[in-house]
C-alpha cells in the first residue's frame, strides 16, 4: 500500500535543502554512496524507522502561540511514525521557548500555510478526512472515528482552540476522553493522546510503515543526507572520483 501524492518527495532529488541547489541526485546514488559512509547500526535505524513510516496521518497545527508545544507535538508525530506534519502560521506573535523537538524536527516534513483554507482543501484533495479537536454540538469522540481511513487531525490555538473557519471546513470535530471538570487538554498532551488513538486503531489492522518500496527508498536516502554533515559536497566528491 502506499500513500500516494501524500508522500511529498520525489526522485531525482534535490540538493538544495543539503546545502547545493543547483544539483539533483538519484535516491539510488544518495543510497549507494552515502548508505556506507554511516555506522553498521545507525543505517539500520534508519531502515527500521523508514519501515514503519507513514503519510497517511498528518497533524495539523493552527495558529499555535508557544513553540514549545509545536516542538513537543512534533516529537510526539515522530515517535509515532508520521512522517508530515502541516503548521498553519496565521500571523500572530509567536511566544519563543526553550523547549526543543530532540532533533524530531529534523525527520519531518514540515508543510507550512499561510491560511487555513488553502491547507484544508489541499488535504481533502490529497484524500484525507479532517478531524479538528473542538467541543461543540456535532463532536463526536475520536476513538468513534473511522481511523483506519487517511486522516488530518487538527489541533488549535492554545487560547481559542481552531478557528471557526476551521470549525467550518473541518469533515467533522471529534474530542477526546475526559473525566474531570476540566474540559480541554494541554495541546501536547491532547495530541499525544490523538496520536496513540490513531496509532492504535490502525495497528489493529496491521497498517503500519505504509510507503511503496519505491517511496522508502527515497526516504532512507533523505535520511542519509540528514544525517551527515554537508551531504551535497560528500555526495559530489564522491560521485566524480567514479
Amino acid at each position: 500500500m502506499s500513500d500516494g501524492n501524500r508522500f511529498l518527495h520525489g526522485d531525482p532529488i534535490s540538493m538544495a535543502p543539503y546545502g547545493d541547489s543547483r544539483r539533483l541526485f538519484s535516491a539510488a546514488d544518495v543510497l549507494r554512496h552515502l548508505s556506507s559512509r554511516l555506522t553498521a547500526e545507525r543505517w539500520a535505524r534508519i531502515q527500521q524507522v523508514v519501515a514503519a513510516r507513514t503519510c497517511d496521518v498528518t497533524p495539523v497545527l493552527e495558529n499555535i502561540y508557544d513553540r514549545g508545544n509545536i516542538s513537543a507535538v512534533f516529537r510526539s508525530a515522530e515517535a509515532m511514525g508520521f512522517q508530515n506534519v502541516h503548521l498553519i502560521e496565521l500571523g500572530e506573535k509567536f511566544k519563543e521557548a526553550n523547549r526543543v523537538t530532540a532533533g524530531a524536527d529534523k525527520w519531518l516534513d514540515v508543510v507550512r500555510w499561510k491560511d487555513t483554507r488553502s491547507c484544508v482543501l489541499n488535504l481533502k484533495e490529497q484524500g484525507y478526512q479532517v478531524l479538528a479537536t473542538h467541543l461543540d454540538a456535532r463532536a463526536k469522540p475520536l476513538s468513534e472515528m473511522d481511523l483506519t481511513r487517511p486522516t488530518a487531525i487538527v489541533f488549535g490555538n492554545e487560547k481559542d482552540g481552531i478557528s471557526a473557519e476551521m470549525q467550518a471546513l473541518a469533515d467533522q470535530t471529534v474530542i477526546l476522553p475526559m473525566r474531570g471538570f476540566v474540559q480541554s487538554y494541554n495541546i501536547s498532551v491532547a495530541a499525544a493522546i490523538a496520536f496513540q488513538t490513531i496509532a492504535s486503531a490502525r495497528d489493529r489492522v496491521k497498517l503500519v510503515g505504509t510507503l511503496s518500496e519505491t517511496e522508502r527508498r527515497i526516504l532512507e536516502a533523505h535520511f542519509c543526507l540528514r544525517t551527515l554533515d554537508n551531504p551535497a559536497r560528500l555526495l559530489d566528491f564522491l560521485m566524480s572520483r567514479e
